[in-house]
């Protein structure tokens, strides 16, 4: 699972890195939400929240339903 979510993550790091920022998998809990890491200018970034839960985990649940989550953490 955690290759799958790398993959998936990879297709949305180009729209991050645009802006200055970066993504990093952190991990693949036993409830099925995933951990991540903003980097770069995103870390910190007023809209970080709205980005993990409009764009990475609607991304991520859509390919792969049983994920409940996404959350960042520092």
């Amino acid at each position: 699972m955690e290759k799958k979510i790398n993959e998936a993550l990879n297709q949305i790091r180009p729209f991050l890195q645009r802006d200055g920022g970066d993504i990093e998998f952190v991990e693949y809990t036993d409830d099925n939400i995933v951990r991540v890491r903003l980097q770069g200018h995103c870390a910190g970034c007023p809209g970080a929240q709205m980005t993990i839960k409009g764009v990475v985990e609607r991304i991520l649940q859509e390919s792969y339903p049983e994920i409940k989550g996404v959350e960042a953490v520092q």
